[in-house]
């Protein structure tokens, strides 16, 4: 296996130095479904030392359109992402020393897994998480490379404590839409091009050339031809809670996460997110109208489904009805509602 990154090596930019760096980092990446299984794989392939994966969830038929490391067996086997992940890259490159974690993103979970990482990848479908890491990031100083997908739609924005604005310094101008790939879909094609941006400026980091870094925030609609850099070095904040001079790290306390509690007597659970959210009941309408009935009225959304009735409040709270299983009402959630 001697040539085996030979390719690679003669790119000069990496060459042999870069590759025994390579070999003596450790990546973690956050949610190995399409964005979590491209930059596995290829990040894999080209020889880092360590790898570690998280994820709750467990192989669906749903997820094999884009997801690239499963197989049909693993659909119908329901086998976790993390393990399936673990047994496919193994096969790729035994060289690369790879941990996984069956677990719920939450800044409890992650803190022992922080231990000698050089930079987090967000392969996540939620901000809860997101801004989770991100100020996890900016309190051990661990780069992270952001990423989402939805439709045809990518964005992704390279972060480095001390030296770029944050996700929260970020989404003060970059409002969130609110889409999810359950409600509006996907196309492959997204994912792999959000997915090569990411690892490209995770092997940069990784290497140390920090000054070819990309310092905007890409977006792009691959559908639609379009293609968007935006400048966003000025937003940086010096008096922002999570990376400004006087950091707070907001979103690692209790108040600021959200919260399920399960309502006795009905069957249900209710989700309060950490700060209102208001929603456009009509728009949401429209997303929600494929999954079940939709009822709406001035004050909330009513969404029923075959197995659960989902009710939306105008202030983001959100009751699911037919439920007392929280992490399946977290999965729910996030997949409707981002």
């Amino acid at each position: 296996m001697h040539n085996r990154y030979s390719r690679q090596q003669l790119f000069s930019p990496i060459g042999e130095r870069g590759q025994q760096v390579l070999k003596q980092k450790h990546v973690l990446i956050i949610g190995v479904g399409a964005l979590g299984s491209a930059s596995a794989e290829a990040l894999v392939r080209a020889g880092i030392g360590k790898l570690t994966l998280i994820d709750r969830d467990y192989v669906e038929w749903s997820n094999l359109q884009r997801q690239q490391l499963y197989t049909e067996q693993d659909a119908q086997e329901k086998v976790p992402k993390v393990i399936a992940a673990k047994k496919r890259l193994q096969s790729i490159n035994s060289e690369v020393e790879i941990h996984v974690a069956i677990l719920d993103a939450c800044t409890e979970s992650l803190l022992p897994l922080l231990e000698d990482v050089n930079i987090m990848v967000d392969a996540t479908d939620n901000f809860d998480v997101r801004f989770m890491m991100n100020d996890l990031a900016q309190k051990y100083h661990i780069p992270w490379v952001y990423g989402s997908c939805v439709g045809s739609y990518g964005a992704t924005y390279t972060i480095v404590p001390g030296k770029t604005p944050c996700l929260h310094c970020l989404l003060k101008v970059l409002p969130n839409t609110g889409m999810t790939c359950d409600t509006v879909g996907i196309i492959s094609p997204a994912v792999q091009i959000v997915a090569a941006y990411q690892v490209t400026e995770v092997l940069k980091l990784l290497v140390g050339d920090e000054k070819a870094l990309r310092k905007s925030y890409l977006t792009f609609d691959v559908w639609q031809n379009q293609h968007y850099e935006i400048n966003v070095k000025k937003i940086r904040q010096h008096d922002c809670p999570s990376c400004g001079n006087n950091p707070t790290y907001p979103y690692l306390s209790y108040e600021n996460q959200t919260k399920l509690e399960i309502l006795c007597g009905r069957d249900a659970i209710q989700i309060r997110p950490p700060k209102p959210i208001h929603y456009n009941l009509e728009q949401l309408a429209v997303q929600l109208r494929p999954y079940g009935d939709i009822q709406i009225n001035p004050y909330l959304l009513s969404c029923q489904t075959t197995d659960y009735r989902i009710v939306i409040f105008k202030d983001g709270r959100v009751v699911i009805h037919g439920i007392q299983d929280i992490p399946k009402a977290k999965s729910i959630y996030y997949r409707l509602l981002g």
